[in-house]
């Protein structure tokens, strides 16, 4: 008999519960896995969405160009009014000040044509523009920290301002990027009158256009590097309005994807497990059917039509959740990124999501599925007794394209294939590895010495039986249990470096804009008002990378087509400095450092990261951009740099000769002495540097640390979801490992019940099977885990690693007992069974 697919399909369907019953272990672990994957990437493709169609209002013009401590001049500012409407305006640190309350605002001056794209929305519900002269729009933040309303007023620098009104929606705040403090918006003019613009202020001058019909934001950026390359402009586009925040959502959602797709692998264990007890199941219908005369291709063709129907519905039903999930996600990451409100329904990335499904679910239920087309009838009806030795030859073509397919889609689009594919090698090897730690244990409870007590000794056996899950089990919950002790000893790690290092390591605060004549009465200040202080001062320049390598090879940097991901000191304009001596934390790796009172060539130390990336050698040449002026300079020496330090860090540290000329300011740490009146001494110090320093911006460090620690916990929390996937996936393992074992576990039921064992003993025995087991994945967990949290801890954050054990063990503990309670709650179908009834069917 050779049935065609519309003949199987008939047959197919009248076998077919409508509920599905026996594949539903198969729908509810492609409903979990499918169901993050839709989730996550139709969240990150509505984010992606959104940053590049409201990239104009988010930049606040179709194009910007900044820079640092200086106006643009005559012909550039000319260049620019070419190109369309144009809106200028300056953004520094400064201090605002109401009685004997102060905090730290990131000031933003902006002229009368700003917003040029959307309106500044009030909470009072006006829709503003700039705020005239005298008055400024605050943010609630910065309203709360100086117990101010409308109306009331503030001291910035030598000004004074009325509270207009409370910012409730700033249409370019996006495009700001991070800040150091809450905005507050000014009159363009305010920071000049105020005496807030010295020479040296770090003061960035930002210019936003709105284009003329047939200029392209490509086309105005190119002809602005063309015309000044040496300005040492940063110019963003619409097209790249935040880059910080589309790099941050598209790595962030890849990785979540590729922990949604481990997720999904474990899960297609579950898979295999319900499709091997589904096939179980049928043996005798296929028995029959074979009888009947149906060959080897009929059984596949009917059985692989309904285990298709159910994956097809598992997934749309993963899809639907998908999809259902994300106006949730988005509304809490509303304040953060932008997400478009109400169900988004991204095509390619659902599309992918059940592609993902359909190929995980192929790769696992080939082998089950095509196992039953060589045995004949006869060994089919005797499976219950004889059990069927395992065949796995025609499954392997079936598998490789299901793996093929699963990388291919990982890989394709990825923008760092490289992690990706290792990814994917990792997750490979550590299921493989977990496969061949499930047969060691098989092995080893086959050896171990019997215990005299029958339950146990009972239960010790189980775990090598023929027909035993343990393997799969192993390998399914142990990734899952891994992943929850890998998140509490990462989480625990950073929390723990953080209260224990930063404190003690970090200043208590930093000082910005110290004019250089003010530093010797700065430091009687400190000394003053909080005797045993530590300071320390820097001067604090701002320029550009515009060229480096061999002298007369030089290679520019507007001539890169794409900058490397850790070239990051080449994006624009970074802080530059001068020293005479080796910067404190700073460890010379090559090279020779100046000498005091040096008056020859210019010189320049550099960062050994960057000059690794860059192939930079001692002896070549660096060119800045520092105010507008190309300055040169030969690498002397390389450096390596404590950056968890928290204090003043510079790539790039040059020879006092080189850029002492240049108007500049000093930047200064306060580290305050241990003891029990430090809090007393910050209020008394911090008010007495914010009225001798009005032109100064002095930041507490804990302001900072509070916003280092939310990030954290907003990973934690993605990666949190992503991991509680994982695990969920791994109890519909251990389901789908109790469902294929179910006729064998159930004719040893009945028989000790027929010997006269009850049904409490029943489940002590079970106790017995499942706790041996949930012991040795809890000792895999906490290694794998553990060792993949050092290195993550280690060697990716460059951390201590400094778990909290108790957390974790109270993690792994948690995930333990749900195993065991999943395990003994689906093993009591079994229990009720009456003896009578199942011998009569098997």
């Amino acid at each position: 008999m050779n049935l065609s697919w519309s003949a199987a399909w008939r047959i197919a369907r009248r076998d077919l519960s409508a509920r599905f019953r026996g594949l539903r272990l198969l729908l509810v672990c492609l409903l979990l896995g499918v169901g993050a994957l839709a989730a996550i990437g139709t969240l990150t493709g509505a984010i992606e969405r959104e940053l590049t169609a409201r990239g104009a209002r988010i930049l606040g013009g179709d194009i910007e160009v900044s820079v640092w401590q200086r106006q643009l001049g005559a012909s550039e500012r000319a260049a620019l009014d070419r190109l369309g409407i144009v809106s200028g305006g300056l953004r520094l640190q400064a201090m605002a000040r109401a009685g004997d309350l102060a905090a730290p605002v990131e000031l933003k001056a902006v002229d009368a044509r700003w917003p040029l794209v959307g309106r500044l929305t009030l909470q009072d519900g006006r829709a503003v523009g700039a705020p005239p002269d005298g008055m400024i729009w605050l943010s609630q933040t910065a309203a709360d920290r100086l117990a101010l309303a409308p109306g009331g007023t503030l001291q910035i620098g030598s000004g004074r301002l009325t509270v207009g009104g409370i910012i409730a929606d700033e249409p370019d705040r996006l495009g700001e990027g991070f800040t150091l403090g809450p905005v507050a918006i000014v009159a363009a003019g305010f920071p000049q009158a105020a005496g807030l613009v010295q020479p040296g202020a770090m003061v960035r001058t930002k210019y936003r256009a709105l284009l003329r019909p047939g200029v392209t934001p490509a086309q105005a950026a190119d002809r602005l590097k063309s015309a000044f390359p040496s300005a040492g402009f940063e110019i963003r586009t619409r097209d790249n309005a935040s880059p910080g925040a589309e790099r941050f959502v598209a790595r962030m959602g890849e990785f979540l994807v590729l922990v949604g797709l481990a997720a999904l692998v474990i899960a297609g264990i579950g898979i295999g497990g319900g499709v091997t007890s589904y096939m179980a199941a049928r043996r005798g219908a296929v028995a029959t059917l074979k009888v009947l005369g149906a060959s080897g291709r009929d059984i596949t063709r009917i059985y692989v039509l309904q285990v298709l129907a159910a994956a097809l519905v598992g997934s749309a039903a993963g899809l639907a959740v998908g999809v259902a999930v994300t106006p949730l996600v988005g509304r809490a990451l509303a304040g953060l990124l932008p997400v478009a409100p109400g169900f988004v329904l991204d095509p390619a990335a659902l599309t992918r999501a059940a592609l993902y499904g359909l190929f995980v679910a192929l790769v696992f239920a080939a082998p089950p599925l095509l196992a039953a087309r060589r045995f004949p009838a006869l060994a089919l009806m005797r499976a219950n007794v004889t059990p069927l030795p395992r065949q796995a030859r025609d499954a392997v073509l079936p598998v490789v394209i299901g793996v093929i397919g699963i990388a291919a889609l990982a890989l394709v689009g990825a923008s760092q294939p490289r992690v990706v594919a290792t990814f994917l090698a990792g997750a490979a090897g550590l299921i493989g590895s977990l496969a061949v730690l499930g047969w060691l244990v098989r092995s080893a409870a086959a050896r171990l010495p019997r215990p005299r007590a029958p339950l146990l000794r009972i239960a010790l056996a189980n775990l090598h039986r023929p027909g035993a899950q343990t393997g799969a089990l192993v390998t399914a919950l142990g990734f899952g249990l891994s992943a929850f002790v890998l998140l509490a000893s990462v989480q625990t790690s950073i929390d723990a470096n953080i209260a224990a290092e930063v404190p003690a390591r970090a200043p208590d605060y930093f000082v910005l804009d110290l004019p250089t004549e003010q530093e010797a009465a700065f430091r009687q200040l400190v000394a003053a008002k909080a005797p045993g202080a530590r300071v320390r001062t820097v001067p604090a320049l701002r320029g550009a990378i515009l060229a480096y390598g061999p002298a007369g090879r030089q290679t520019r940097v507007a001539d890169l087509k794409a900058t490397p991901d850790d070239a990051w000191p080449l994006r624009g304009e970074r802080g530059l400095t001068y020293a005479d001596d080796v910067p404190q934390g700073n460890v010379v790796t090559a090279g020779r450092w100046w000498p005091r009172d040096y008056a020859g060539p210019p010189l320049v130390s550099i960062d050994e990261r960057l000059a690794d990336v860059l192939g930079l050698k001692l002896g070549d040449t660096l060119t800045i951009g520092l105010l507008g002026v190309e300055r040169s300079a030969t690498i002397a020496s390389f450096r390596r740099i404590d950056w968890d330090s928290l204090g003043f860090n510079y790539v790039l540290v040059f020879s006092p000769n080189a850029i002492r000329d240049a108007p500049h300011a000093l930047a200064a740490t306060v580290d305050l002495p241990a003891g029990a009146d430090t809090a007393a001494k910050k209020g008394v110090l911090l008010r007495a540097m914010v009225a001798a320093l009005p032109a100064s911006s002095v930041i507490e460090v804990g302001g900072i640390l509070r916003q280092a620690r939310a990030l954290l916990d907003q990973v934690s929390v993605a990666v949190l979801g992503a991991a509680s996937i994982a695990v969920l996936a791994g109890i519909a393992v251990l389901l789908g490992a109790i469902a294929a074992a179910r006729a064998s576990r159930l004719y040893d039921n009945v028989i000790l019940r027929v010997l006269g064992a009850g049904r409490w003993q029943l489940l002590g025995l079970q106790l017995g099977e499942y706790g041996l087991l949930a012991l040795v994945l809890a000792v895999v967990a906490l290694g794998i885990g553990s060792g993949l949290g050092w290195v993550v801890v280690t060697q990716v954050f460059d951390f201590a690693w400094r778990p909290d054990w108790a957390r974790v063990l109270g993690v792994l503990g948690a995930g333990v007992a749900l195993v065991i309670g999943f395990a003994l709650a689906a093993s009591l179908p079994l229990l009720r069974a009456r003896p009578a009834e199942a011998l009569r069917e098997l």
